[in-house]
């Protein structure tokens, strides 16, 4: 039997910022200036760039950093069959600013055939050696059922009168996509969820009180749609997720601690690790960590994808010494707590000062992990 790869002591989340010369390119397509094959180009181009740098900067795993996308997760659902964007009247709302005001509305049964992914895999596939592998990131199912969530409920129950048909189509539809991708070389997959640091937010949770729903079935509900997506998968698909709190132009969605959710998450979803957001206090302690399942590896995301200015290295080897005492240093590595672009807007930093943040890892996983 071919081993699960293992993970990398030093690591992203995916997404990187967009160069200038890909932003426009962006842009003229949008306006008709060029076509959808000329932008592929640019996109190819920028894409074989920035692996080459990924490599260059010590990464195991590389990642595509979201380039053909506009949002970290919408494209994949609108690349699936049965969703398609829409417009709608507000945005996300984030602590300080609302995002672009798009989503994702179903026309009918969810399913996975054919998924653009697949393609935009096979291209960074060609690029792995000896050394270094392709990852591809998706956003998790439970986002995806959120998403729909975010619709009229009578539109939704015109094609899914019952909630258990619309949560096994997700999975399904989800399983298909993964087994393309796994056929086609994928033995890294990130499910990003950002649903496990909402429910974990204050206001989130009073607004499930007003519309009488149960915390602990809403939970189980995330827990369920995930496990049941990622069930009975060949067993050197390395699957991991990536837990957030919202990243939009370097501002955030959600607060609270993972205490409430950690009995779940960390002791029952059936992935190898866990990316975790642990940049600021909003996250909470890490004592949480005492319930990440024995054969499951943690990734500390210690420094901010949002600011430029570089974390004191002391201070976050503190702060693996610390995690250290609830779980073992031998199961974590470290990461910026979420991607440089979850859409293509970016943070608020410039690309270099990026890749210093990187460059920080190595110097901080040199000392935390080496003596």
């Amino acid at each position: 039997m071919t081993k699960k790869l293992e993970i990398a002591r030093v690591d992203v989340v995916g997404s990187f910022l967009r160069p200038d010369s890909l932003k426009k390119a962006r842009e003229d397509f949008e306006i008709g200036k060029i076509t959808e094959a000329q932008l592929k180009k640019v996109e190819d181009t920028e894409i074989e760039n920035l692996i080459e740098r990924e490599k260059e900067i010590g990464l195991k795993f590389f990642t595509d950093g979201e380039f053909r996308r506009s949002w970290w997760h919408l494209d994949f659902f609108w690349g699936l069959q049965g969703v398609k964007k829409i417009d709608v009247k507000e945005g996300y709302i984030f602590h300080d600013e609302v995002t672009r005001a798009e989503s994702a509305t179903i026309t009918g049964k969810i399913s996975g055939e054919n998924h653009p992914f697949v393609e935009h895999y096979k291209f960074i596939k060609k690029f792995e050696d000896k050394d270094h592998f392709a990852r591809q990131t998706i956003p998790a199912p439970a986002q995806l059922l959120k998403e729909i969530d975010r619709n009229p409920k009578e539109e939704i129950e015109k094609i899914y009168p019952s909630r258990d048909e619309l949560i096994n189509d997700i999975a399904k539809a989800y399983k298909h996509v993964i087994l393309d991708l796994y056929k086609n070389g994928c033995r890294n997959l990130q499910l990003d969820d950002c649903t496990w640091g909402m429910v974990v937010d204050k206001n989130y949770q009073d607004n499930l009180k007003k519309q009488n729903i149960d915390f602990n079935k809403e939970v189980n509900e995330l827990l369920l749609i995930n496990n049941k997506a990622i069930s009975d998968l060949p067993d050197d698909l390395l699957i991991t997720t990536h837990v957030c709190r919202g990243n939009y132009h370097s501002s955030y969605a959600s607060s609270g601690a993972y205490d409430e959710i950690s009995d779940l998450l960390f002791a029952k979803e059936n992935v190898d690790c866990y990316y975790l957001e642990y940049d600021t206090k909003r996250a909470g302690g890490f004592e949480p960590l005492k319930k990440v399942s024995p054969n499951k590896k943690v990734v500390l995301g210690l420094i901010t994808s949002k600011f430029p200015k570089l974390e004191d290295k002391g201070e976050i080897l503190d702060r693996i010494k610390e995690a250290s005492k609830y779980i073992p240093i031998e199961r974590i590595s470290i990461s910026p707590q979420c991607g440089f672009a979850s859409t293509e807007e970016g943070n608020i930093l410039t690309i270099e000062e990026q890749w210093s943040k990187i460059k920080l890892l190595w110097e901080i996983a040199e000392e935390a992990f080496n003596n």
